[in-house]
C-alpha cells in the first residue's frame, strides 16, 4: 500500500501545479500586431481575448483591409496562446498527457 500513498501524492502535486498554472494561463497576456501595427489584439493564456485597438488612420482603409487584418491578429494570438497553454500544462503534468488539459 506504500506505492498507493506515494502515486496518490504524486496526484496531489500534478493537482496543485496544473491549478497553479491554470492561474499564471489566466494572468498570462499576449499581444499581437497586424497591418504594421494598426491592428493590436491581445489574449490571455487560455486564448481569451482581452482587448482589440485598430488605429483609427487604418480604419480609413476599408471594413474588408481591417477584417483581414484583425482575423489575422486573433488568429495568430490565438495560435500563440495554445502554444503557451500546452507548454504550461506539460511542465505542470510532467509530461503526462491527460485529456481536457490543454487548449
Amino acid at each position: 500500500m506504500a506505492g498507493v500513498g506515494k502515486l496518490l501524492k504524486q496526484a496531489q502535486k500534478m493537482q496543485r501545479g496544473i491549478a497553479a498554472a491554470q492561474e499564471a494561463l489566466a494572468a498570462e497576456r499576449i499581444e499581437v500586431s497586424h497591418g504594421g501595427g494598426a491592428v493590436r489584439v491581445t489574449v490571455d493564456g487560455h486564448g481569451e481575448p482581452h482587448s482589440l485597438a485598430i488605429d483609427p488612420e487604418f480604419a480609413k482603409e476599408g471594413a474588408p483591409a481591417v477584417e483581414a487584418a484583425v482575423l489575422a491578429a486573433l488568429r495568430e494570438a490565438m495560435a500563440r496562446a495554445r502554444e503557451v497553454n500546452q507548454a504550461r500544462m506539460q511542465a505542470a503534468t510532467g509530461g503526462f498527457s491527460l485529456p481536457g488539459l490543454g487548449a
